[in-house]
């Protein structure tokens, strides 16, 4: 089968050989080349916070004028603008999620709205194309109808799906990293740093360890130094990170900026408060591997244990009730 395949598409057998031999070793070599290759964040990071702190800076102390919305040569935005998705209720809801998921340019509610809106109607072609078309599999007309719904609801849920996954990632991430990064606070205060100082010297050194974080607590730094009300700056921190521990961290950084209480106490209980969250969680997911390793030793384990324990026995039954 393969023969007549390389004779199909005008290649012998020994052609194919060198053909796929050459592209292993090319694709080894780029392997090789991208695991060696040294990555620096660190001046990635620089130019997107310096980025930030321009923005940031030309909304808060720039002329305001009122300006005219002109016409886009995007064709994504050109489909929101026409179906008024950006006035929708669900918009701010939207941002938020896209927030937490980390992506908060100002063209990412534009991506999101227009997948939601094309992605039922191109899944759902093409399921229409390969199903009833071209008869893909041969099923019946019921089959074919369920299988393009299913495509189209699959193009409808997706991009929330992928939101979800990112944001869940992220917050994870920043669940981990939290307990380290409070740590740091409680060394940058007691150094006296104030606190806008202080989380940008700790998203400095944790830009390595977690970007997640780092870009979040840099933020923070950015909105206190140029916000008017610096309240507003850390609730947009527990508005961007949906997690216990941030809040908690907001709330008492909050009320060291209202009451004048000592901030390094406070994010000591705090950071050991985190710490002992994550060994918690760590223990849970140990406490629950026992009961998720079950079926994978019962599938896989225990079938081969009886053949080589029982099988020889059986081997020599059926050769014994072959021979009367």
């Amino acid at each position: 089968m393969i023969e007549s395949f390389f004779e199909l598409i005008g290649l012998t057998q020994e052609q194919a050989t060198i053909i796929m031999a050459g592209l292993s070793a090319a694709t080894i070599s780029v392997t090789v080349w991208v695991t060696l290759l040294h990555k620096d964040p660190g001046a990635r990071r620089v130019k997107l916070i310096a980025a930030q702190r321009d923005e940031l800076r030309a909304g808060v102390i720039g002329p305001r004028r009122r300006q005219e919305r002109l016409p886009t040569i995007s064709l994504m935005r050109r489909v929101v603008d026409r179906l008024n998705l950006l006035r929708s209720a669900q918009a701010s809801r939207i941002s938020i999620k896209l927030m937490r998921a980390g992506w908060r340019s100002k063209d990412a509610i534009i991506r999101y709205l227009f997948m939601k809106v094309a992605l039922p109607f191109v899944l759902g072609s093409i399921a229409i194309v390969l199903f009833y078309g071209l008869n893909l599999y041969g099923l019946n007309t019921s089959g074919k109808l369920a299988v393009t719904i299913g495509c189209v609801l699959l193009g409808a849920y997706l991009p929330d799906i992928v939101i979800k996954n990112a944001a869940g990632k992220r917050a994870g991430n920043i669940r981990k990293a939290l307990p380290d990064g409070l740590d740091l606070m409680v060394i940058c205060a007691e150094a006296g740093l104030s606190l806008d100082a202080t989380l940008l010297r700790v998203s400095q050194e944790m830009e390595r360890t977690s970007p997640e974080l780092a870009d979040e607590f840099s933020l923070t730094g950015l909105e206190l130094g140029f916000l008017p009300d610096r309240r507003k700056a850390l609730q947009n921190l527990s508005l961007r990170v949906d997690l216990p521990g941030v809040r908690g961290v907001v709330n008492t950084l909050l009320q060291a900026e209202r009451y004048g209480t000592p901030l390094a106490q406070s994010l000591r209980v705090m950071s050991a408060d985190s710490r002992n969250e994550r060994v918690m969680k760590a223990e849970e997911k140990a406490a629950r591997l026992p009961a998720l390793l079950t079926v994978p030793m019962i599938v896989f384990i225990l079938p081969p244990l009886f053949i080589i324990l029982i099988g020889r026995a059986i081997l020599k039954a059926v050769d014994a009730f072959s021979a009367l």
